[in-house]
């Protein structure tokens, strides 16, 4: 039975895009989508990999090549810029010419800039192949969030898609640990060495991966949507499953994808909180992960492998933390949770500002217990903000909000060294914690619950 005659039979639901968001909705969670989910989050999980291996790339860098603090942030800010750029100008290019594509582009342009690192001569050619580099990176993460959103139904959608989202913190953990263990060994061209693994991925992602059917059947081509949903049920069927009727789901506005209509209508309120959401999160998380080595080797003088040990752990923490996010907020809620843990976080960041933070266990406890609770709302705005948009907006929409993590992102560590510079350490954690309680705010106001509820209906 083709499309047509599927539409035109006693099924309630009429509209070719509405039809195929219903059958994608009883649909479990077959092989294809399992295997879709891992393979895209390899990817990812390079894409947090390549962010944060410059890093561990650096302390060789600065003396091989004599690298003055300004060079050494510009190098390091480089990636953050191109990041931006690659989230905006990926997500608009993915409502145009398709999820996977962009995909492929992304992971394509940031292994390439991965090679050319290892040619570097100086500062001058690595802040430009880490620019380049930061457009691939910046750009994969967001269209990624809007292909695995869509390929999956309301029920689960969340826990499916987060844990597939705990794939860019281990790649963050990951090159911690390469780093640690290669660098010394090897030089700071091992990093970029392991970052070539991903060109692997283009394989499988290129013949084994087909492109996002709510996307084809948003763009007309609902004959190529109906064929992948089509063989998506013929295997769920092959594996035992018993199929219900699809249930009928709001209709999509046909209209065509324009960046304007993110500050339009129902969108405009969600587009200004989710911004200050990924703002005010971020600032905080980077700006907390980001000092906490140089803290306690500069002021509290801890040896370097204690620094590092401390700063390590804290990032385990928030690894630990959004697992236990991805199994519990199908049930909590995204608004609860996230306004529950930015009113949270907040608590030890006080403590350790009335404290004075005079040592070093006092910011590993409060710090990095903040740090893991913040941490849950970071990880988990991909899956809300690709959540709060049409098919239509759902890249460009991502895009745009994890700009403001990149904003965030740059201005967090700044404002640490300004505060430490012109106050003191402890009111650098009372600034973060007035931050988080500014982002509480916002959530609790202006944030819409999407637990459980269709996509198509979400955002019409």
């Amino acid at each position: 039975m083709n499309m047509e005659q599927r539409i035109a039979g006693p099924s309630p639901v009429v509209d070719p895009q509405a039809e195929i968001s219903a059958r994608l909705e009883r649909l479990p969670v077959i092989r294809e989508v399992f295997w879709a989910r891992n393979i895209v989050g390899a990817a990812t999980f390079f894409d947090g990999y390549t962010v944060i291996a410059i890093a561990y790339a650096m302390p060789v860098l600065v003396r091989e090549w004599g690298l003055s603090p300004g060079q050494t942030g510009m190098i390091l800010s480089m990636g953050y810029l191109g990041q931006l750029i690659g989230a905006v100008c990926f997500g608009w290019l993915a409502e145009r010419i398709g999820r996977l594509k962009v995909l492929l582009l992304t992971i394509l342009l940031f292994v390439s800039m991965d090679v050319a690192c290892l040619f570097a001569a100086g500062a001058g050619t690595m802040m430009a192949f880490r620019f380049a580099q930061g457009i691939g990176t910046g750009g994969e993460v967001p269209v990624a969030s809007a292909y695995i959103n869509e390929l999956i139904g309301s029920k689960g959608r969340g826990r499916f898609f987060l844990l597939y989202e705990v794939m860019f913190l281990l790649g963050l953990v990951g090159a911690g640990l390469i780093g640690y263990v290669m660098v010394p060994l090897y030089g700071w061209k091992a990093m970029f060495v392991v970052g070539l693994i991903p060109a692997i991925l283009m394989i499988p992602l290129r013949w084994f991966l087909h492109e996002s059917p709510r996307w084809l059947a948003a763009n007309g081509r609902y004959e190529e949507a109906d064929r992948i949903v089509t063989g998506l049920e013929n295997s769920a069927r092959a594996g035992g499953k018993e199929l219900p009727e699809p249930k009928a789901v709001a209709a999509p506005a046909r209209r065509k994808s324009d960046w304007r209509e993110l500050f339009q209508g129902i969108y405009l309120k969600r587009t200004l909180s989710i911004w200050a959401m990924w703002f005010c999160a971020y600032m905080v998380a980077n700006g907390t992960i980001t000092w906490l080595p140089t803290l306690y080797r500069q002021t509290f003088n801890l040896p370097l492998e204690t620094s590092i040990f401390y700063g390590f752990a804290t990032s385990v923490g928030g690894v630990i933390a959004a697992v236990i996010c991805a199994l519990l907020i199908d049930k909590v809620g995204r608004k609860r949770w996230y306004t529950g843990a930015l009113l949270i976080a907040p608590i030890p960041l006080v403590i350790l500002a009335w404290l004075g933070a005079t040592s070093a266990t006092q910011v590993l406890i409060l710090a990095g217990l903040a740090y893991a609770i913040v941490q849950t709302v970071t990880f988990s705005l991909y899956l809300y903000s690709a959540e709060i948009y049409p098919t239509r907006l759902r890249a460009i929409g991502t895009g745009t909000g994890s700009a403001w993590l990149r904003l965030g992102s740059s201005a967090g560590p700044i404002a640490v060294g300004w505060v430490m510079s012109s106050m003191g350490i402890q009111y650098v954690f009372g600034a973060f914690a007035a931050i988080l309680l500014v982002g509480a705010l916002v959530t609790a106001l202006f944030a819409i619950e999407t637990k459980g509820r269709v996509l198509e209906e979400l955002s019409p």
